[in-house]
């Protein structure tokens, strides 16, 4: 089980990296060559910064970044998900396999998100539960479940908390054709701040020392408070979506759409 594998959070990791500067906890996501992507061996990581950052009296918030300048997180590696003939979760309920949702794992420290560079598939996972998300006026953000023949299903389930309906089934149903920009998602309150490419990082540091200031006792159970009034239908809606994804897995499209995005050629989908 993931959850009995001890990671040691002060040597290299994989794919990623995780520091403290003060009162703020920086996790990096580190795969700039493969678009940031998410695989399997990130997975008990990321659950032990979760439990660093619930645990940890000196962290008292959370900025979640990607390296380079061109992507935050493009979702899961589909090179990597074919390799192992899988996704990068396992076949438990929503609540226990997205790894990525800090809300998951009830950390309840402010999570502010950077965004440095394209968003997209499970990347939005990250964007969609966090506190505070800070974007580069650069930043693009897709869906791209559907063009590679997965549901679009439990992080979409959340980005319809804080988008119109309208723009979370145009993400999710367009796929690839559309990208969502960093200006209309601010328009929409998906992104908090807009700031100069390159800046993303710092800003969402300085957003956390100003958090930090604050009764840590009291942002935590305020944050509790606000994210709770959601939580409960959010959650319903995302096992019921996450149920509809893993029904996929079985379906040709699944294989299908790695094995074309693999060898660059277009899908061939079943009718």
């Amino acid at each position: 089980m993931e959850s009995q594998i001890l990671v040691d959070l002060s040597g290299p990791l994989p794919g990623l990296r995780y520091e403290k500067s003060g009162f703020v906890a920086i996790m990096t996501l580190d795969r700039p060559d493969r678009g940031n992507a998410l695989t399997r061996a990130m997975r008990p990581v990321v659950r032990a910064i979760w439990e660093d950052v619930r645990n940890d009296d000196s962290v008292r918030a959370l900025v979640i970044t990607g390296a380079g300048d061109r992507h935050f997180c493009t979702g899961l590696d589909l090179l990597d998900a074919r390799m192992s003939g899988g996704t990068s979760t396992g076949d438990g309920t929503a609540h226990e396999e997205i790894v990525w949702s800090p809300l998951n794992f009830d950390v309840w420290k402010p999570v502010i998100c950077a965004l440095n560079g394209l968003v997209a598939g499970g990347g939005l996972h990250f964007l969609a539960d966090a506190d505070i998300v800070v974007a580069g006026e650069h930043v693009e953000i897709m869906d791209t479940h559907t063009s590679v023949g997965m549901v679009g299903a439990v992080e979409n389930v959340a980005l319809a908390q804080r988008l119109p309906i309208g723009s979370v089934l145009r993400m999710t149903l367009v796929g690839n054709g559309y990208r969502m920009s960093a200006a209309r998602a601010h328009q929409l309150g998906l992104v908090d701040e807009l700031v100069s490419a390159g800046s993303e990082r710092q800003r969402a540091i300085d957003i956390g020392e100003q958090i930090a200031e604050n009764s840590p006792a009291a942002v935590r159970l305020s944050k509790q408070a606000i994210w709770s009034s959601k939580l409960e239908p959010m959650r319903k809606a995302q096992e019921a979506a996450w149920s509809l994804a893993k029904s996929h897995w079985s379906h040709p499209d699944f294989a299908e759409g790695a094995a074309a995005f693999a060898e660059h050629r277009p899908p061939r989908w079943i009718p």
